[in-house]
């Protein structure tokens, strides 16, 4: 039986001579792996190939079937014609951290309509945003995704509770015992991402190129203490170079 969904690409391996295995956030079934055969052949069939880049939103026609690990995609073709997420450096890097981040998330193959459509957005935005917004989109996403996983950071900042504890996900009075805690400049900046509701209002996050950095180590850390087998980033060394 068919099934027409959208789906995001998270990642692609090549498969032999002529094949690629896919991994793709679909709107229907979550986080699922498709091989799709023969996009390898010739210049033509290439092309096709370029439609399988991470960060992709594809209009998609699928067999599936819940008994199988790999499901087989009919039809392909692109949902979004991007002006920029697939071509230009700096937001092509903060996409593959977008999807390498969504993939460590996605643990089981399960719909999440919500997710999708959040995570859809976000690459759209990415693709309009100026330059003061896209600067301070990785971290954006960063503190946002948790909410769809459950463990989202609490927004109870203020003058008495600076200090986010990041085990508990919340700002404490007290300095924790342990190691994982964010204070000063680095956890008043996350209380105000916590409250951005439109990309747009990154703009007015003035930060320089060692801040970024330094709160994007804080936030893996804090995935790393939430996300069982978290592992680490991969693109995030990427991102610190282009931004």
């Amino acid at each position: 039986m068919t099934h027409k969904t959208k789906g995001i690409v998270l990642r692609t391996i090549r498969y032999g001579e002529t094949s690629v295995v896919v991994t793709i956030f679909t709107e229907l079934f979550g986080v699922q792996t498709y091989m799709v055969n023969g996009v390898r052949t010739t210049k033509k069939s290439s092309a096709k190939a370029n439609h399988f880049q991470p960060g992709a939103i594809l209009d998609l026609i699928v067999y599936h079937s819940d008994q199988k690990s790999m499901q087989r995609i009919k039809e392909f073709k692109w949902d979004v014609l991007f002006e920029q997420v697939l071509s230009n450096v700096i937001k092509n890097s903060i996409a593959l951290y977008i999807v390498e981040l969504l993939q460590k998330c996605l643990k089981q193959p399960e719909q999440n309509t919500a997710l999708f459509y959040f995570c859809e957005d976000i690459l759209l935005q990415l693709d309009s945003a100026d330059k003061s917004v896209t600067a301070n989109f990785a971290l954006y996403f960063s503190v946002q995704l948790p909410y769809f996983f459950g463990f989202r950071m609490a927004d109870n900042h203020n003058a008495e509770h600076a200090i986010l504890d990041l085990e508990e996900g919340n700002f404490v009075m007290v300095q924790p015992e342990h190691p994982h805690f964010m204070e000063g400049e680095y956890a008043r900046v996350t209380s105000r991402l916590l409250r951005v509701m439109q990309p747009f209002e990154l703009a007015q996050f003035k930060l320089n190129h060692d801040e970024r950095r330094k709160l994007l180590l804080y936030y893996q850390q804090y995935y790393v203490l939430h996300i069982p087998d978290f592992g680490i980033m991969r693109t995030l060394a990427v991102l610190h170079e282009v931004l």
